[in-house]
């Protein structure tokens, strides 16, 4: 039986209650016992996924890509719309991008997803708040040791003119960069798999769009739902971004509904303990 799982941004800006920047509350908790199932059953894990969201200070979804007429930086949380954008509210500060930036929120439009929302600058490259939460990161080191395979890391968010929720996929890929079309490795490591345990942060957002694209993809494979049941989303290992928790409500009935199974973290290791 070939046991992945799959870690979506366990970072400490998320999960860090004093110095998380984009602190997802219960988010320490949930690694607390994601933590602690590694250790009880990560000899039978056979391969171990791990997203980090990347970013640069210079992103479209912070707050210093975008200004109002007067020159005004938004603030964390707020929502700029395509309307936003062509109505002159918001405009991108550097004019070579504005264009560009006003094409990247209609494509969100269509997308349907998630209109464009400002984040507090979070998972820096370089700074404390890009690593692993300590406690699972004790426990990913671990489980290397005991089965003598690295943890696959993910780095996702780079391209600073998309947003990757999404491990698989950026949300509106850049055709000049590979790093934001569909993870063909990742995805074919997880197609493989008999079951795949989904674990991370947050539930309303990475977490539900990377579940809902491997979907997706496995729905490719078969022209149907049938193997999303090896989907088994902890659900006691995710949480919502707070204010956005009708967002995991809904994702989780959606997948569920289509055939994933939900498991607490305990409960996944009794039914695989040695």
């Amino acid at each position: 039986m070939n046991i992945q799982g799959l870690i979506i941004d366990p970072q400490r800006d998320f999960c860090d209650p004093v110095a998380g920047t984009l602190y997802v509350p219960g988010a320490e908790k949930d690694m607390d016992r994601l933590a602690a199932m590694l250790r009880t059953i990560g000899a039978r894990i056979d391969g171990m996924h791990v997203t980090l969201d990347t970013h640069h200070p210079l992103h479209i979804a912070h707050p210093l890509w975008w200004e109002d007429a007067r020159g005004n930086r938004p603030s964390p949380f707020t929502i700029i719309t395509a309307d936003d954008v062509a109505e002159g509210h918001w405009r991108a500060v550097d004019p070579a991008e504005r264009t560009r930036s006003e094409a990247y929120v209609a494509a969100l439009a269509r997308n349907g997803r998630y209109p464009l929302c400002i984040w507090p600058y979070h998972c820096l490259i370089g700074t404390t708040g890009h690593a692993v939460f300590p406690p699972l990161a004790d426990a990913l080191a671990a489980w290397e040791e005991k089965r003598m395979r690295p943890v696959d890391y993910v780095l996702k968010g780079r391209n600073l003119r998309t947003e990757h929720y999404s491990a698989l996929a950026a949300d509106v890929p850049d055709p000049d960069d590979p790093t934001t079309a569909p993870n063909r490795a990742l995805i074919d490591s997880l197609r493989n798999a008999d079951i795949v345990f989904v674990a991370g942060e947050a539930g309303s957002h990475c977490v539900a769009n990377t579940v809902r694209d491997l979907a997706g993809f496995l729905k490719q494979e078969t022209g149907d739902d049938r193997t999303l049941s090896k989907l088994v989303l902890l659900t006691d290992t995710i949480s919502p971004v707070g204010g956005f928790e009708t967002l995991q409500e809904t994702f989780i009935d959606e997948m569920t509904g289509r055939g994933m199974r939900t498991m607490t973290a305990d409960a996944f290791a009794r039914e695989w303990i040695e």
